[in-house]
């Protein structure tokens, strides 16, 4: 059984990323580069960050309590996907939805702790976890694609359907409409808001009620994500196929 040694940097300890820490029952996945915005690179991270966790929890001798928190970096959580990217290599695409895959049915449950904007696909990101803890004063949740013509997958729209309100989901996706903090509590987009300071002290300490669950529902906490998800995770999995309409 490998043994992984805290805190650790992704993808590697010359280009961090992120970083991974340990305390206690919490696993912590701190995203601190530039704004976050998503790249092959960056999914490539955060599937490694993932993976560490999950076997770390799986080659448990024991079931473990545990639970994981994500946080962005000062006023950003996620800026979005790197649009030069979309197009200049098409396999991207592809890898963004099999993250938000991994992460949406991940085998412990995951808060997202939001120091501030999480715009696109960091929106997306964000909602992909179980819950959201944002910060009240400042930041939104806004998926702004309508503004430049840019198109959602069958997995971005599987998301945004379970995860929002009728009405909701169709502010944010044909009005681009941003949400603060009230809003955004108040359309059960995010379960807790606080001031900065208390965002991520307010993101473990709901982690901890959560994490003996890791513990009590073992292998089934996964089930039960993969039967509640199983319509997302299949529009997720259709091919992206960004160049079909050239060929």
């Amino acid at each position: 059984m490998t043994t992984h040694t805290f805190p650790q940097s992704f993808p590697s300890a010359e280009n961090a990323q992120m970083t991974l820490s340990q305390e206690g029952s919490l696993f912590i996945l701190h995203l601190h580069h530039k704004d976050n915005r998503f790249n092959a690179e960056f999914c490539r991270a955060i599937l490694a960050a993932l993976q560490v966790i999950e076997d770390t929890y799986v080659l448990a001798e024991d079931p473990q309590e545990m639970a994981l928190v994500t946080l962005g970096n000062g006023k950003i959580y996620s800026n979005g996907l790197d649009l030069a990217q979309v197009v200049q290599y098409p396999p991207f695409m592809d890898l963004y939805m099999s993250m938000l895959k991994k992460l949406i049915t991940f085998c412990i449950p995951t808060i997202a702790a939001l120091n501030g904007h999480a715009f696109a696909g960091g929106c997306l990101f964000a909602l992909a976890h179980d819950y959201r803890v944002m910060r009240s004063d400042r930041g939104y949740l806004c998926m702004n694609e309508v503004e430049f013509a840019a198109p959602l997958s069958p997995g971005m729209c599987a998301i945004l359907q379970f995860k929002l309100t009728p009405v909701t989901f169709r502010n944010m996706v044909l009005r681009a409409q941003r949400f603060g903090a009230k809003d955004a509590l108040d359309q059960g987009m995010v379960d807790a808001i606080v001031p900065e300071d208390q965002v991520l002290p307010k993101a473990k300490e709901l982690a901890l009620q959560l994490a003996p669950l890791a513990k009590s529902g073992s292998s089934a906490y996964k089930q039960l994500k993969d039967q509640m998800y199983v319509d997302v995770v299949e529009r997720l999995s259709v091919p992206y196929h960004r160049l079909a309409p050239r060929l």
